[in-house]
């Protein structure tokens, strides 16, 4: 029988340690993203000048770049083929902006050669989607009216969601090395600079890494949780 979470538990250390790990990883964004926005190329280029060399280097042609509002809302929707770009990102000329651009142009590579990892990604998006909406709802249900099969259904969509974002890990970091690589070899960054923009990608990065890591805990905790009451 299954009982309302209203006391306390050992297993809520995990939440706060996945807490912990997203404020350190988005911290650490902020302070490096901030720091080299401060830092004008040498070159001169913007996000959006920058974006457009990138992908004509790579024969890359059915590509558009798009300004979109926000900040650090860049992203790259292979659906409509447009790297999207913020408003911070676009029209500066930071070692920062440049980095962010040329990450999202590194998707638009993936997307033109094939890169197996994004594919999967993307066939898993409408399903983790689904998990990621309906786990908690099911779990809660599950809880109020004792049905230990709806928690095990929720759990398991909620699994889902937390494959998705593992999967998104090598998509990321693939996508960063292709941007540090060609802005180093088109010349569009110089000397430290290209290290610069590096520091900028990985912390950027961490912050995959700490919301898989955070996700990761909540399912153990879950398991662990309901796992020992289905035992009793």
């Amino acid at each position: 029988m299954f009982y309302p979470m209203y006391y306390f538990d050992p297993t809520y250390f995990l939440i706060l340690i996945g807490v912990l790990i997203s404020m350190a990883a988005s911290a650490k964004l902020n302070a490096t993203y901030q720091r080299y926005s401060a830092v004008r190329s040498r070159c001169g280029m913007t996000g959006e000048e920058a974006a457009r060399r990138l992908l004509m280097s790579q024969g890359i042609y059915d590509v558009q770049v798009r300004r979109v509002s926000g900040r650090l809302t860049d992203h790259y929707d292979p659906r409509t083929k447009t790297v999207n770009l913020s408003d911070t990102v676009y029209g500066s000329t930071s070692i920062a902006a440049i980095g962010v651009a040329a990450h999202e142009c590194g998707h638009a590579m993936q997307d033109a050669g094939d890169y197996a990892p994004l594919r999967i990604r993307a066939a898993l998006v409408p399903v983790a989607n689904f998990g990621a909406q309906l786990s908690w709802p099911l779990i809660i249900i599950g809880i109020l009216l004792g049905g230990g099969s709806l928690v095990s259904l929720g759990i398991l969509l909620f699994s889902l969601a937390v494959l998705f974002q593992i999967v998104t890990l090598p998509v990321e970091y693939n996508a960063s090395s292709r941007a540090v690589k060609l802005l180093d070899s088109t010349g569009i960054l110089v000397g430290q600079e290209v290290g610069q923009t590096r520091s900028v990608l990985n912390a950027a990065a961490l912050t995959y890494v700490a919301a898989a890591a955070a996700s990761l805990l909540q399912l153990l905790r879950l398991v662990l949780l309901f796992g020992n009451r289905r035992r009793d």
